[in-house]
């Protein structure tokens, strides 16, 4: 089977961060839409997923947010809420397929002033 250039990139990135996750950090997973953002913070050791976020979801979208700027930066502050309600601070940042720029930098930076650390 062959893959697409954004399933390597993605494969290549993610691959990496697996190899290192048995060392007790989890994997923080990012995806983005045109419209959206979501991210889910994964226990890859046992294959589950510990604390999601996502703009899509009822709570989200009852903010009225004027750009995506702003929906990525509530998320982040949201996700990182419950990552510390469940004492979870260390992680790996996954940004897939995604260069680290625009939304995805700006997640990354709010994720790190609330307390995560990648």
């Amino acid at each position: 089977m062959k893959l697409t250039r954004v399933e390597r990139k993605k494969f290549r990135v993610r691959n990496k961060i697996k190899r290192n996750s048995g060392k007790g950090r989890l994997r923080l997973s990012v995806n983005r839409s045109l419209k959206n953002i979501s991210a889910q913070i994964i226990d890859d050791t046992n294959n589950q997923t510990l604390v999601s976020a996502s703009s899509s979801e009822k709570e989200a979208k009852s903010q009225n947010k004027k750009n995506k700027t702003e929906l990525s930066i509530l998320i982040a502050e949201r996700l990182a809420k419950k990552a510390q309600d469940k004492k979870i601070t260390k992680v790996y940042f996954d940004r897939g397929n995604y260069k680290y720029h625009g939304r995805i930098k700006i997640f990354a930076d709010i994720l790190r002033k609330n307390g995560m650390e990648f």
